[in-house]
């Protein structure tokens, strides 16, 4: 007899498909992003910073001023205005650097060798004293005594020089095409450089208005070549501390700084 036909297999039961758990989530997840800063929070931040450091700067004019009436006799802005003007030169040049080294505002490389920053030293005192010169140049182009009072002008563009060019030094280093960028129209490349903008204009202009009343005949001794201009570079250069971290904070939305 032949064999009864076998019944067709029965289909497989469908598989259940598992619901991953949670954990399983978490391996598909993508990785969290690291949280960052926001970009105003930081520029306030270094706002914050550039105006401490101006008030410091302000600061060591105003103590350059009073401080050495209480270790020198007969110390005045007026009467000893050259022994002034040394100090005020080395106190504002001092705290700069000082500042510079704690702050770290430039964006040059950290990695140097010892004998590339010796180079730069040297070449940053060679452009400061080229400075001074320069300035001096400039202004008995514009009517200082040329072979009197020789002294008193050349420590006056070493104060105009501190005002300026120490700054720049500082924050750009000996490289010129750095201070024609800055210097140009919307060249700053952070809120530092929009500060030694103003700073350094102010000064210039300081300097400047202070030389209207020498002509006048007013007999006063502030008169007497060549306090006005210097008390003038110095009260612009001090109203410009002031001025660039408020104009920065007042004007932070139209900002733009180009990355470097």
């Amino acid at each position: 007899m032949a064999a009864p036909p076998q019944p067709p297999p029965l289909p497989a039961p469908p598989r259940k498909r598992l619901r991953p758990g949670p954990a399983a989530f978490r391996s598909r997840a993508a990785p969290r992003a690291p949280r960052c800063r926001c970009p105003d929070a930081m520029r306030e931040a270094e706002v914050r910073r550039l105006l401490a450091a101006n008030l410091l700067c302000a600061l060591a004019v105003v103590l350059a001023t009073l401080g050495p009436a209480f270790l020198l006799d007969g110390f005045s802005v007026l009467g000893t205005h050259l022994t002034w003007l040394r100090v005020c030169s080395v106190c504002v040049a001092t705290l700069n650097i000082i500042l510079h080294l704690v702050l770290k505002p430039s964006q040059f490389p950290k990695r140097r060798s010892f004998g590339h920053k010796i180079s730069r030293f040297v070449k940053c005192c060679i452009y400061f004293f080229m400075s001074c010169i320069l300035f001096h140049a400039i202004i008995v182009l514009y009517g200082a005594p040329l072979t009197e009072l020789v002294t008193e002008t050349f420590l006056f563009a070493v104060l105009l020089s501190t005002f300026t060019t120490l700054q720049c030094l500082c924050l750009l280093g000996p490289n010129i095409q750095a201070w024609i960028r800055v210097f140009s129209k919307n060249g700053a490349m952070s809120i530092w450089e929009s500060s030694l903008q103003i700073t350094s204009v102010c000064s210039i202009l300081g300097a400047w208005f202070g030389a209207f009343p020498i002509p006048l005949d007013w007999d006063r001794p502030w008169q007497v070549w060549p306090i006005s201009c210097s008390l003038g570079a110095t009260f612009g250069y001090m109203a410009g501390l002031i001025i660039a971290p408020l104009w920065i904070h007042w004007n932070r939305k139209q900002l733009t700084y180009k990355s470097r």
